[in-house]
């Protein structure tokens, strides 16, 4: 009966994380919600642990997530300092556990700053992500050893579950992204083009002449390209240009 349980749970939350990743505004919104299905999973009666969500991806600041807002203060921690729990867990690609932070020595600075937190043990365990997207479930708990044998074991599944999940989150935020970038891209160029049409016409002078004034007039006042065409299209009375595009 317990292991039919189990089944049942992990089919609940698994369709929950996907409605998430299916409404969420953003990873950092799904993550947030990640953060408060892990402690409400992972939390006993009387006992709750404070969670907490890092992600790293390329040329992005980190983003951490959390249950609450005491998890994301502590969970911030974790970029504060060379090394951390989190940052050892991206390393070796496993869980990172920490039974007293007050006897550990590998992270003097870090345990320092979260004991004062009153932070006494620690957990950090990677989720299974694509290339080099990096993040980890953090748990800590005020209680010494609280994250031990049958916990951690099931904070680990846990994290196995959810992997999927959050690899879609993040990759659905690359398309977003993707599409947003390439969507002001073709904005810029349909303003730089209408400006160089503009002075074509008012110069009577070749595309290739209009585009070296315009580079001219941008080097010359400093300022970039796309403000310089810009300022030449509404001062014809045209409006700011916008593409077709619907990516």
């Amino acid at each position: 009966m317990a292991s039919e349980s189990t089944a049942k749970t992990d089919t609940s939350i698994t369709e929950h994380l996907h409605e998430l990743v299916l409404n969420s505004s953003d990873v950092e919104d799904f993550l947030n919600e990640l953060a408060q299905v892990s402690a409400r999973n992972l939390s006993e009666p009387g006992d709750e642990m404070l969670c907490a969500i890092t992600l790293l991806r390329q040329r992005k600041t980190a983003t951490v997530a959390s249950s609450s807002r005491e998890a994301k203060s502590i969970g911030r921690l974790e970029h504060s300092f060379a090394e951390t729990p989190s940052l050892t867990a991206f390393t070796v690609q496993e869980t990172v556990h920490a039974p007293d932070l007050e006897g550990d020595g590998r992270w003097p600075e870090y345990s320092t700053a979260v004991v004062a937190r009153g932070v006494r043990s620690v957990a950090a365990l990677p989720f299974r992500l694509e290339g080099e997207t990096k993040a980890a479930l953090l748990l800590y708990s005020g209680r010494a050893h609280r994250f031990e044998g049958r916990v951690l074991k099931f904070a680990e599944d846990f994290v196995s579950q959810t992997s999927l999940a959050l690899r879609l989150a993040v990759r659905f935020a690359h398309y977003s992204e993707t599409a947003a970038n390439l969507r002001a891209t073709l904005e810029s160029r349909t303003v730089i083009d209408m400006a160089v049409g503009i002075i074509m016409a008012q110069n009577r002078c070749s595309q290739q002449d209009a585009f070296a004034i315009l580079k001219t007039a941008s080097s010359t006042r400093n300022t970039k390209l796309h403000d310089v065409a810009a300022a030449v299209v509404n001062a014809l009375g045209q409006g700011p240009a916008r593409t077709h595009y619907d990516g």
